[in-house]
């Protein structure tokens, strides 16, 4: 039995990850609290070929996780990296999450206050990390 999400969807029942392109809005974002909760949720973006997002209870507050390796679309390029590393520096600087850690292909985002914030900032990154990789594929680097 998966996990119930906004608006009564289930992490592993009635809503997969999207295909490569189609990030995720806030309400569909999984609550992987509960570990078969992520295992369900991240085997569904591998099976799915699609990045990986979700949010979890940690005590009283939340974390974001994102996992691009869980796609078999190119990398995120280091520019990307900085431009979703900029982001995730705000969100610190205005106390919105208290740690932040932003490697190629993966994002860590805890301590936030509630979960739809949480959800709204997981759903952001998703769409992207998209749209950054996209954006990357279509205009190749002078390098």
């Amino acid at each position: 039995m998966g996990v119930p999400l906004i608006d009564g969807a289930t992490a592993c029942d009635d809503v997969s990850m999207p295909t490569p392109g189609m990030p995720l809005p806030p309400s569909l974002i999984p609550d992987c609290t509960e570990p078969e909760a992520h295992r369900a949720a991240y085997r569904s973006a591998k099976t799915n070929d699609a990045i990986f997002v979700c949010v979890a209870r940690q005590g009283r507050r939340w974390k974001v996780v994102l996992d691009a390796m869980t796609s078999s679309g190119p990398t995120i390029p280091d520019e990307a990296v900085t431009v979703l590393g900029s982001a995730a520096e705000a969100l610190v600087l205005t106390d919105t999450v208290t740690q932040a850690s932003i490697a190629p292909g993966y994002i860590s985002l805890r301590v936030i206050e509630t979960e739809q914030r949480a959800r709204e900032i997981a759903a952001a990154f998703h769409a992207a990390m998209h749209g950054l990789r996209l954006l990357y594929t279509a205009v190749p680097s002078q390098r």
